[in-house]
């Protein structure tokens, strides 16, 4: 079994609240990251795909199109974007890391199956201190 991995970088605002809760209940739960006017972060994503190598070219994904699928199904719909009010596949849901690692892996599955790998791991570093890493179901 062969790991690759593809990183890239986005920056992006968000707040991490709940609606039906008060700002000060946000704030309690959520602390600065509740800040009614947003905040944001560099990120760097690492998409983490595995397989066997076939004979006949020797990787277990063209990384030009593991790279051309983050790009387009990702990258384009978060860098320098409002997660909570501009990405689709964030709708709904509380704009926290651990959430929008799930998002993101749904949202790369289905394209990377469809060239012959399988996804391995989403990792987000929100700062150089934090970083969420998911494995799927």
């Amino acid at each position: 079994m062969i790991y690759l991995t593809r990183r890239e970088r986005f920056s992006a605002a968000h707040r991490m609240f709940r609606q039906d809760w008060t700002d000060q209940e946000n704030m309690e739960v959520f602390g600065k990251c509740s800040n009614p006017k947003w905040h944001g972060h560099n990120y760097e994503l690492f998409v983490t795909v595995k397989g066997e190598i076939p004979e006949s070219h020797g990787f277990v994904m063209n990384l030009t199109t593991l790279k051309e699928i983050i790009l387009e199904r990702v990258i384009e719909k978060l860098d320098h974007k409002n997660i909570n009010l501009e990405v689709d596949f964030m709708q709904g849901k509380i704009a926290t890391t651990e959430n929008l690692a799930i998002a993101i892996w749904s949202e790369l599955k289905p394209y990377i199956e469809k060239h012959g790998a399988i996804l391995h791991c989403v990792r987000i570093s929100e700062t150089e201190n934090n970083s969420i890493e998911y494995y799927g179901e």
